[in-house]
């Protein structure tokens, strides 16, 4: 998979978190339903100061790489300001550092899922710190562009 290296600077997100593993059997129902009522309940749309359209599916507080637990953010980018943040959602910071960026197009959930196979088989020199894929405004389910960002040392 291609990919370039880029330095980030830092982003304030906000929106909804689970915490889960990937050995969880629940795992991929679990975010499914993270993303469902993201949209659904009006989350996305109870959040003020959004800085784009976009929307960020943030992998962050890892307990120990690959195998250990981590929290799932589903969330979009906000102005520096954290006023007016309603009680049920959470807030975090995406560190700047440095990520590496990959691309990809296609069916959200077949592409991103692909990704993800095909990342833990590659010999990149992953931080574990904060990991996410952001979807571009504008897209349609069946034909997005999707940035994916990997902190690396």
């Amino acid at each position: 998979m291609d990919y370039e290296i880029v330095q980030l600077t830092g982003k304030k997100v906000a929106g909804l978190k689970i915490r889960t593993n990937n050995s969880d059997p629940n795992m991929s129902k679990s975010i499914g339903e993270a993303w469902r009522k993201f949209y659904e309940d009006g989350i996305c749309q109870s959040i003020p100061d959004k800085k784009n359209d976009n929307c960020i599916g943030l992998y962050t507080n890892y307990e120990s790489g690959v195998n250990g637990a981590y929290d799932v953010m589903v969330c979009c980018e906000i102005q520096d300001s954290l006023n007016n943040i309603p009680n049920t959602v959470h807030t975090e910071i995406i560190p700047a550092g440095k990520y590496a960026k990959f691309i990809i197009h296609g069916d959200v959930q077949k592409a991103v899922a692909e990704f993800w196979m095909k990342l833990w088989s590659m010999d990149l020199d992953r931080k574990f710190s904060c990991d996410f894929e952001e979807y571009q405004s504008g897209f349609d389910t069946d034909n997005a562009e999707i940035q994916i960002y990997i902190s690396i040392n």
